[in-house]
């Protein structure tokens, strides 16, 4: 692997990270229903409030993810990943001092603000460096291993969580989310992006009048440059329709977040409402799909992906989608939801396969607008998609649904990666550059 060095920095970073803020996942849902509706299994009210926080973090990373790819682009990975990893302390640090309604209410908030960048810029940042360090033909290598050290990240979050008693989860998570912005800080290395590409051609970090003659005077960026950086509704469009295989990419991405969106937020409290599942039940099945994940990620992909291509990992993946929530939703006993979470072995070689896909169709200094955009499609699925699942999950959870099928709303987000499953079968890459050949000709698609 390229840069082995620089590369292992980022995943101990990463994986300190998420395991900070999956730790609480287990337990987050039981939190909520205590403080919004204590003593109850089934609640509205905290569903609503699940998908009105994904939806307001996802108008915000909307529009925050493609800035922070394209400013990461001219300050660096390094600089830009500070950010969100100092903002997701706070959050779990008003939870880590007290678990009251008025603490849980400040806690949403917070979240739900912090989450615009949060939630996809650790993750957006960590893919630009790993593609500036790593060759194209091993790409979706490293992104699989990414993947495999946030599904290694869960685990152990899942799997100590276990362990805790609620009361401590959220001070361990704070005290990991801190260790995670000071190890960045102190060992993470930035990187040069081609130092070969001539400056010209660097438009994005370069202007015409700021390069002079002898091409080594030190360029100094002004606080003005900031907005000028930013990247324009038109560039983002421009990007997306680079070519049929990112078009169709991007498509796949959305519905691919639109079902990732879902499971996440809602999962949960159907297992809560049809099988009065607690934390530890939580914490088994996400053990279960984060440990399958991992060996998917870190084994699987590495060994698949330049025997069938990102295409065919990406199509067995999404399918695989379809059938574990097919499976969650017409549970028929308690433990098909723990043999359906095993099928993550294959669900998880989509979202790596779809980042290398666009990560290969893109020029070198256009890493981070492409990995921002590709985590802008998704929070904007994360917005679309508690407009859909919320009602249908707190309709079909209550006496009152039009007909009895608690898991109708889990099939609907099955339905949405079948929907990625037929887009992604049309997707074919086109033949690559070489390095050289792309810095000479057209190494900046927003030029």
């Amino acid at each position: 692997m390229d840069n082995w060095r620089n590369l292992i920095h980022i995943f101990v970073t990463v994986f300190l990270s998420y395991f900070a803020s999956l730790l609480v996942n287990p337990t987050i849902a039981d939190v909520t229903m205590e403080a919004v509706c204590p003593g109850q299994d089934e609640c509205s009210l905290a569903i609503y409030l699940t998908g009105f926080q994904q939806a307001i973090a996802g108008i915000g990373a909307v529009v925050m993810m493609p800035v922070i790819g394209t400013l990461s682009d001219v300050y660096g990975r390094k600089v830009l990943l500070t950010i969100p990893l100092t903002l997701s302390i706070f959050p779990l640090v008003i939870l880590a001092v007290k678990r009251t309604t008025e603490f849980f209410y400040a806690y949403y908030a917070l979240k739900t603000l912090t989450s615009m960048v949060t939630e996809g810029g650790i993750i957006c940042l960590s893919l630009s460096y790993l593609a500036d360090n790593v060759s194209e033909g091993k790409r979706v290598s490293a992104f699989g291993l990414l993947s495999g050290v946030v599904a290694a990240a869960t685990v152990c979050g899942t799997f100590v969580a276990r362990l805790l008693p609620t009361t401590q989860i959220f001070q361990v998570a704070a005290v990991v989310a801190f260790i995670a912005a000071i190890y960045m800080k102190i060992f993470l290395k930035e990187t040069i992006r081609n130092a070969s590409v001539e400056p010209l051609e660097e438009p994005i970090l370069k202007s015409v009048t700021e390069t002079s003659a002898t091409n080594q005077d030190k360029i100094i960026l002004k606080p003005t440059d900031l907005f000028k950086k930013m990247p324009l509704p038109k560039d983002i469009i421009n990007l997306l329709k680079t070519n049929k295989t990112v078009s169709l990419a991007s498509f796949v991405a959305f519905f691919n977040s639109l079902a990732e969106a879902g499971v996440q937020a809602f999962l949960m409290y159907y297992l809560k409402a049809r099988f009065h599942f607690q934390k530890d039940q939580f914490a088994d099945i996400w053990l279960i799909t984060n440990i399958a994940s991992t060996l998917s990620s870190m084994v699987l992909m590495p060994i698949l992906a330049p025997l069938l291509g990102e295409e065919t990992l990406l199509c067995i993946g999404l399918f695989a989608g379809f059938l574990n929530m097919l499976l969650d939703s017409i549970a028929w006993a308690p433990w098909v939801p723990y043999a359906s979470a095993m099928l993550g072995v294959f669900l998880f070689l989509a979202s790596p396969s779809i980042r290398s896909i666009i990560s290969k169709q893109v020029g070198p200094c256009e890493q981070g607008i492409a990995q921002g955009c590709l985590m802008g499609i998704a929070s904007f699925a994360n917005i679309i998609s508690p407009l859909i699942y919320s009602p249908l999950s707190a309709l079909f959870l209550s006496d009152t649904a039009p007909f009895k099928f608690p898991g109708f709303s889990i099939l609907c987000v099955g339905l949405a990666w079948f929907a990625a499953f037929i887009v992604g079968t049309m997707i074919k890459i086109q033949p690559l550059w070489s390095s050289r050949d792309r810095a000479n000709s057209e190494p900046c698609l927003l030029a």
